[in-house]
């Protein structure tokens, strides 16, 4: 079910964020999230009349999946033309904020409807949940947005993105510290549920308390990075080093009330470096290139779930499930070492340590708004995306030469 669930982001994200890249992402987003709801009916009218079997359930996975494709990038791109460079951050969070809470709030409502009124119906709430995001989108006032002007189609886009994230050190490196860290580390969710019953011998409840722990810690993380309004180098590399730390101690952990404390701090962890490198993508890009880039970053947050979690499920099953947390521990450290490396390579005049090249750099314009300080973009120059808001909210400007567009 994972595997079918995410491997459709591996398989095809990429084409995801070309889409976002020459498509209006309002425009899109409302078509995927329609989309959306076409699975979750289905499984409604399947279960009402009684004829649902295993592989229906697998192909509308995969088909929803599929659709999750081509919405993720679109979906991840859209944040900063709503809200400019200068909020980015604190939007990041709070998406990060709202998704953890109904992680916890979710299973919970779920449990209620089924309890009262069986299983089909939370297919069906599920369906209508999408109309109220396409309302959401359609009620927007889109003079409010950004201007991205589209980027120009023709072959070669893929490899162009590549190359440009190749060329320019704040785009590859947080994606490669992600691609090792979503592969190996952020799969200990897989093992959760495996420490809980086979380690400490605990009951269901046990790691419901588990997975309570890290959402409470995870909402934490989450308004902490909001409230700190900035991203840069070192918050990347101290939350990699400080989530794999932790997820050591969870390793070592001897009791299940020890294991559910340390995944409070280690849930802030991880949300606090999935949303730094999330919006030091965002801030580095070029808006022509901001699909395909997010799109590389779905593909190695959770495109990577088919590699990693069957990976991890086979470690905790042939030898422990403390023997798969510490893989993912150590891969989180040397993720953040091999960043603290990078950089200091990339930027060797500057000799404080964890002080390579900042890596955000806003790349889109905004738009006036009314009753709004800033100017609208006809006054501005042609990289008004480089301005800045107030100091304390908005990202650090950045040492290094910005980097070389690539020719199409």
């Amino acid at each position: 079910m994972a595997a079918l669930q995410f491997a459709p982001i591996l398989l095809f994200g990429a084409y995801g964020g070309m889409l976002a890249d020459r498509i209006p992402k309002r425009t899109l987003l409302q078509l995927t999230q329609l989309a959306m709801a076409v699975p979750a009916l289905a499984l409604f009218a399947l279960y009402a009349g009684g004829i649902v079997e295993p592989w229906m359930v697998f192909l509308l996975v995969f088909a929803r999946g599929t659709v999750n494709a081509l919405d993720n990038p679109a979906r991840q791109s859209f944040v900063i033309e709503m809200v400019g460079p200068e909020r980015v951050v604190n939007a990041v969070s709070l998406n990060s904020v709202i998704v953890h809470t109904a992680r916890i709030a979710g299973p919970a409502v779920a449990g209620a409807v089924i309890s009262l009124w069986g299983v089909g119906p939370c297919f069906l709430l599920n369906a209508v949940s999408f109309g109220a995001m396409v309302v959401a989108l359609r009620g927007m006032d889109a003079r409010q947005l950004a201007d991205v002007p589209p980027a120009s189609g023709g072959r070669g886009a893929l490899r162009a993105a590549l190359r440009y994230v190749r060329a320019t050190p704040a785009l590859r490196v947080p994606l490669l510290m992600m691609a090792l860290v979503g592969t190996l580390s952020f799969n200990f969710l897989v093992v959760l549920p495996l420490l809980a019953r086979f380690t400490f011998d605990a009951p269901a409840s046990g790691y419901a308390w588990l997975m309570s722990a890290m959402g409470v810690g995870s909402v934490i993380g989450a308004l902490a990075a909001g409230a700190r309004g900035r991203v840069d180098d070192r918050l990347l590399i101290r939350s990699a080093a400080a989530f794999g730390a932790l997820i050591l101690v969870l390793s070592l952990a001897p009791t299940l009330h020890v294991a559910a404390l340390a995944l409070v701090p280690l849930g802030a962890a991880s949300v606090t470096f999935a949303a730094g490198v999330n919006s030091s993508l965002q801030l580095a890009v070029t808006p022509e290139m901001r699909g395909r880039v997010m799109a590389l970053y779905s593909i190695v947050f959770l495109g990577t779930t088919p590699i990693g979690g069957p990976l991890s499920g086979w470690l905790a099953e042939t030898w422990s499930p403390r023997l798969a947390l510490v893989v993912g521990g150590v891969a989180a450290l040397i993720a953040a070492a091999g960043a603290q490396l990078a950089l200091t390579r990339a930027n060797p005049s500057d000799p404080r340590p964890g002080r390579g090249p900042k890596l955000g750099r806003p790349g889109v314009r905004r738009s006036g708004r009314p009753g709004s300080s800033r100017p609208s973009r006809r006054s501005r120059s042609s990289h008004s995306g480089s301005s800045r808001g107030t100091a304390g909210d908005s990202p650090r400007r950045s040492r290094r030469a910005p980097p070389v567009r690539p020719r199409s």
